[in-house]
């Protein structure tokens, strides 16, 4: 509840879109990092294929997760 609270001052007070920028920018330069690991390919080409497997990344977490909640609603047994 506390970081809860804590949470929300912050976000009245800021921009969240300013207080996560470092935190989207270093998630996001890890898909440009998987997929031109030594920065050969033009920028546009890099960021395209960071857009493919970000997708591909959360499309996967998807999938697992509605795989858990199949799981979850067949029962102990199954």
């Amino acid at each position: 509840m506390r970081a809860r609270i804590a949470a929300y001052s912050l976000h009245a007070k800021r921009d969240p879109r300013e207080t996560t920028a470092p935190a989207r920018a270093a998630f996001l330069a890890r898909f440009e990092r998987q997929v031109d690991p030594d920065g050969t390919l033009p920028d546009a080409e890099r960021q395209r294929r960071a857009e493919a497997a970000r997708k591909a990344h959360f499309t996967k977490l998807a999938l697992r997760s509605a795989q858990a909640r199949r799981s979850r609603a067949a029962g102990p047994n199954k």
